[in-house]
């Protein structure tokens, strides 16, 4: 392909995609999904390997590009098959996010010849604390474990495992749950995708997509190598820290040491602290997605996302490590929070080979916010999850945005209107935290603050951090705030769960990006933003 009928053959697979994901938006039934879009949505080839995506969620993408070729070998694939996994050790991430599988088949061929795939985060996936994001220990604290399964086969729904996903395997009709109607837009989408990519095979033919794939991989790889080979060779290592893990964990490392050596680079994990009690442990999956992210961000933005970007970057990190986590353990805040991190250690890493285009540490949290209650409670049974954004790290070319998601998320803020609609909940404030970027001849960003009346009582989680390790400077600029979460007037622990009372008022406090360069480097009479 010349350079003209490739762009064209990655922009229609893209294109697939991004139809894929409106349709799950318009259908599905929970603010999650339908409002914050916490979805992602991709087409990969017969052996499993990225052809596109659509501009969805870093973590979900990263990591399904990571794992999705174990996913899908040696499976006996059928037309109106569907797979489902949510295995944070089988190719998942956290329970939550669910992945269907659908084949896409082409005339003639025994096998499928690609796959479409959606990941989406589901408020419910059976753990005791409403949100399904607890301060656990255990896997099977956090909700059901789906290890890879048969969610419809030949076209007819595998029910026993709907009535687990919607939480009632006493239901005579689970099909008629509204929980239920979040799967049924991730399968639809799915279906849908499939159906869209047959079409343009049947209109270009089979080895149109073979081809394209293989040389959008080269493209991919050559740019990938391209980027590597302006870098200096040498060895780039950078260590930040989580908070804590909410069960007496604190000050855990997140070590990298980045191998560059002429168009090829090697991470690795040696010196991160063991996996822990609580839950910020995370598959190497996890990990993966993070670094891929990273290097994705230092490419054009035209690049089309694909398994040849990443060929020219490996990884490792000791097994039972933080990173590398062995079942069961606990990775609910992992995906989130420790993803996080990752970034800002990778970052951290690259700054001094790139010291115009790193940016100093953003919020680096997710803000996790969980809460609801259940119907043995004696009222309405309700699921509420968010996350929340704050401040962006500045860098040479500026000041750092201000209440934004940054890196690992890319979801909305639940509106407020859709908030207090759907859930017993008032908000009081919602705004930016002035003064909490750090300053800096570019100042970081500053971050939100959101506070929530509570009209019913609930039972509430919060998984947050940068609570006290503050997001770092850069070249000489100052740290950002630290977040912090208050209740009633008292301040709470970075990971928690209490019960909330009708009248209780709760405060997420965001942390601010750190800023860039000395405030001395300002010239006189001036100002930063």
């Amino acid at each position: 392909m010349n350079p003209v009928q490739l762009s064209i053959f990655a922009n229609r697979l893209s294109g697939i995609c991004d139809e894929m994901g409106a349709l799950l938006r318009r259908c599905a039934f929970s603010p999650n999904i339908k409002d914050r879009l916490d979805f992602s949505c991709a087409i990969f080839d017969a052996d499993g390997e990225l052809c596109a995506q659509a501009a969805h969620i870093p973590v979900h993408l990263g990591s399904m590009a990571y794992a999705m070729r174990d996913l899908v070998a040696g499976r006996d694939w059928q037309p109106g098959s569907l797979l489902v996994v949510n295995d944070p050790y089988l190719g998942g991430t956290h329970l939550p996010d669910v992945t269907v599988v659908a084949p896409v088949f082409h005339e003639g061929e025994v096998a499928p010849v690609a796959f479409a795939v959606t990941r989406a985060h589901h408020a419910n996936i059976g753990a005791n604390a409403p949100g399904s994001m607890p301060v656990s220990r255990h896997l099977d604290e956090e909700g059901v474990v789906i290890a890879p399964q048969w969610l419809r086969r030949e076209g007819r729904w595998t029910m026993s495992l709907v009535r687990t996903l919607v939480g009632d395997a006493s239901l005579a009709a689970p099909e008629q749950s509204p929980r239920f109607g979040d799967f049924v837009a991730q399968a639809s989408a799915c279906e849908a995708g499939a159906r869209w990519l047959g079409s343009l095979l049947s209109e270009r033919g089979l080895s149109w997509f073979v081809d394209g794939v293989s040389a959008l991989n080269a493209y991919g790889e050559r740019l990938t190598g391209q980027l590597l080979a302006a870098l200096p060779d040498g060895d780039y290592r950078f260590t930040d820290y989580l908070d804590d893990d909410g069960q007496g964990t604190r000050d855990i490392p997140v070590a990298v040491h980045i191998a560059v050596r002429g168009d090829r680079a090697h991470v690795d994990f040696c010196g991160t602290g063991e996996q822990v009690a609580g839950n910020i442990n995370c598959p190497l999956s996890v990990a993966a997605a993070a670094v891929y992210y990273c290097f994705r961000c230092l490419l054009p933005a035209s690049v089309p996302a694909c398994a040849g970007l990443f060929r020219p970057i490996t990884l490792s990190a000791p097994e039972g490590s933080l990173v590398n986590a062995r079942r069961p353990a606990a990775v609910a805040a992992g995906n989130v929070e420790t993803s996080s991190r990752i970034v800002d250690a990778v970052l951290g890493a690259l700054a001094p080979a790139l010291p115009d285009r790193i940016p100093a540490a953003s919020h680096g949290s997710m803000n996790n916010l969980a809460m609801g209650a259940r119907a043995a409670d004696g009222q309405g049974e309700w699921d509420y999850y968010e996350t929340m954004g704050g401040g962006m790290g500045a860098s040479a070319r500026g000041a750092g945005l201000s209440g934004v998601q940054t890196h690992m998320t890319n979801t909305l803020n639940t509106p407020i209107e859709s908030l207090e609609q759907h859930y017993p909940l008032r908000v009081w404030r919602y705004a930016l935290r002035t003064g909490s970027g750090g300053a800096g001849q570019h100042r970081g960003g500053d971050g939100l603050v959101r506070e929530l009346e509570f009209l019913a009582p609930a039972q509430v989680t919060l998984l947050t951090e940068r609570r006290t390790h503050a997001p770092w400077g850069l070249a000489g600029g100052a740290s950002g705030t630290p977040g912090e979460n208050v209740l009633n007037g008292t301040r709470l622990p970075g990971k928690t769960t209490f019960a909330a009372r009708p009248g209780d008022r709760l405060e997420v406090a965001s942390p601010g990006g750190g800023g860039w360069g000395a405030e001395s480097a300002l010239e006189p009479n001036s100002f930063s933003d």
